[in-house]
């Protein structure tokens, strides 16, 4: 698993996933820049995810949605805040009515994405940011913290592949 490091910090209201990658942060971008490559690993291998809209620029959306094996979906959508490719990505992720509508009935979270250069590939920063404590325990309660990390397990598999 490429996942080497999960800290939940409930004083900071923040979870943060490490990753390390054998391959150049370019090509790690590609797997968040390129919508195909990006539903192959967003969602546990048990939700796979299908990309509908994907607008990566500053104001843009990313709409998915996840279906589990008895085809129950699940929507989502990120705002993009900012980002500066190859390195960082900044967005909102919220929960969504089956509309596509936002669901302000579940918390989303600020995430922040950056990808380091290190001597043999690369390093992943996966911050996710709570408004309070409240939110990160019913997001980790649902199994976002097992689900992140299965999801972005997948990513080798891709960057090899």
């Amino acid at each position: 698993m490429t996942v080497s490091n999960v800290e939940k910090d409930f004083d900071a209201l923040t979870l943060t996933l490490t990753a390390e990658f054998d391959a150049p942060v370019e090509r790690v971008w590609q797997l968040w820049a390129d919508p195909r490559q990006l539903e192959r690993w967003w969602g546990p291998p048990t939700y796979p995810a299908t990309v509908e809209e994907h607008d990566l620029s500053p104001g843009g959306t990313v709409t998915y949605f996840m279906t589990g094996r008895e085809d129950d979906t699940h929507r989502g959508m990120w705002r993009i805040e900012s980002l500066e490719p190859p390195r960082v990505l900044e967005f909102v992720d919220s929960f969504c009515h089956q509309d596509g509508s936002p669901n302000p009935d579940l918390p989303g979270t600020r995430s922040r994405m950056e990808l380091i250069e290190t001597e043999g590939g690369t390093r992943m920063e996966l911050r996710a940011i709570f408004e309070s404590r409240e939110q990160m325990k019913q997001l980790d309660d649902m199994g976002m913290t097992e689900g992140l990390t299965s999801a972005i397990g997948q990513m080798d598999a891709l960057l090899t592949g």
